[in-house]
């Protein structure tokens, strides 16, 4: 059985010139393909089998981040149905050189499993086995509430 820290990824991009917006901050619609990309890489360590975007929940844009810095993306299956895997992500400005992290975005994404069909398919349950996979999970459930 998968547990949930099995899906858990952490994936860095530095953001450049090309990746800013007017304001030579990192543009949403960049962060968003950032967090979708890893949020499907968690969501296939649980499935075992290609993954689609099926929503987005929530996506809050709190602060920027600055061209120059580290855009660090986290990311856990935190629950799951018959298809479809439930990803929470978070995103963080990281200062290269020192390595200080700020959180910039929290999402929650839908992600359903496929077949080679592209029908979707079932997945597995998700294990919670430790109290840092308890207290992620417990965390991803209660910004569902807010």
């Amino acid at each position: 059985m998968v547990t949930l820290l099995d899906t858990y990824i952490e994936n860095r991009t530095r953001v450049q010139p090309d990746d800013t917006n007017n304001h030579d901050t990192a543009h949403g619609g960049n962060v968003a393909k950032w967090m979708d990309e890893v949020g499907a890489m968690s969501a296939m360590r649980l499935a075992g089998s290609p993954c689609v975007t099926a929503s987005i929940d929530r996506l809050d844009f709190e602060r920027p981040i600055p061209r120059g810095d580290t855009c660090v993306i986290e990311s856990y299956v935190y629950a799951t149905g018959r298809t479809s895997v439930r990803v929470r992500l978070r995103a963080s400005r990281e200062d290269p050189e020192t390595g200080d992290r700020e959180r910039t975005t929290e999402a929650s994404f839908v992600f359903v499993a496929i077949d080679d069909d592209l029908t979707p398919t079932g997945v597995p349950d998700l294990a919670v086995e430790t109290e840092r996979g308890e207290a992620l999970r417990a965390e991803a459930v209660a910004g569902e509430e807010e």
